[in-house]
């Protein structure tokens, strides 16, 4: 949190992005439950910014849809559907795989190509534990994050990588927003080694040069992360929902 002597910052751009992130955490955090309402001046009091920062995050997150504008004044928390998490993973996978087509049909750098292998050759030497420890999780989802980005840069389309981080904004929907039952089952590594391959697949598939192969892998890839989400939504019906997922409760049951 930040105190009164940080409010008063030289870079407004920097004040903005510590707003989104901060106020975007309080949120999925659970600390801003779904269906509470929010007002601007008591975020710009618990964060310690000036109004300027937040209102630009309060903008930003409801273009993002965890917020909800309300008529006479004031947002809301939004919570969502299970189809409204399975629709955006979807469309998340659906836009990386226009990407990957795309990478595979223009002819992806070889300097991105070569830092993308290396990226797998870091997550194999993570996977190479018979199960993963909070550490090696966190590496994972790092590493794993990484490799979507260079993705995204093999393709060189600015404007759909604009509309894939708006998507991959919402709960669940982003690739680092892996979740598994018990992230430190030997299950849950060999979920993480099957994405790993799927990696491989995907970039094999743009170095080749065939898009419609890339594409089909990489929304597959997406469809792994709706089947883990479903575990996870049935542990939580049964109440054994992971402390490190408060933002489960941001989703509506059927």
């Amino acid at each position: 949190m930040f105190t009164s002597s940080q409010a008063i910052d030289p870079a407004p751009e920097s004040a903005q992005v510590r707003a989104l992130l901060q106020l975007r955490e309080l949120i999925l955090s659970g600390e801003l439950p779904g269906g509470s309402r929010i007002a601007e001046l008591a975020i710009v009091e618990r964060l310690g910014v000036s109004r300027t920062p937040i209102r630009a995050a309060l903008m930003r997150l409801e273009q993002e849809g965890l917020l909800q504008a309300l008529p006479h004044g004031g947002y809301v928390v939004q919570t969502f559907s299970e189809r409204d998490i399975a629709d955006a993973i979807e469309l998340r996978g659906t836009l990386e795989g226009l990407l990957a087509r795309l990478a595979a049909e223009r002819g992806a750098p070889g300097v991105v190509l070569a830092e993308a292998k290396q990226c797998l050759d870091r997550i194999d030497a993570v996977l190479a534990a018979s199960a993963l420890n909070d550490e090696g999780f966190a590496d994972y989802v790092a590493l794993n994050s990484q490799f979507h980005t260079l993705v995204y840069e093999l393709a060189d389309s600015p404007t759909i990588a604009r509309q894939l981080e708006r998507v991959a904004s919402l709960p669940f929907a982003s690739p680092s927003g892996i979740v598994v039952v018990q992230a430190h089952s030997p299950q849950a590594r060999d979920m993480l080694v099957v994405a790993q391959d799927q990696h491989r697949q995907v970039l094999d598939a743009i170095e080749r040069r065939e898009g419609a192969r890339a594409e089909a892998i990489m929304r597959e890839h997406s469809r792994l992360a709706q089947r883990n989400l479903r575990e996870v939504l049935a542990g939580h019906v049964l109440g054994h929902t992971p402390a490190s997922m408060p933002a489960i409760k941001l989703i509506r049951r059927r």
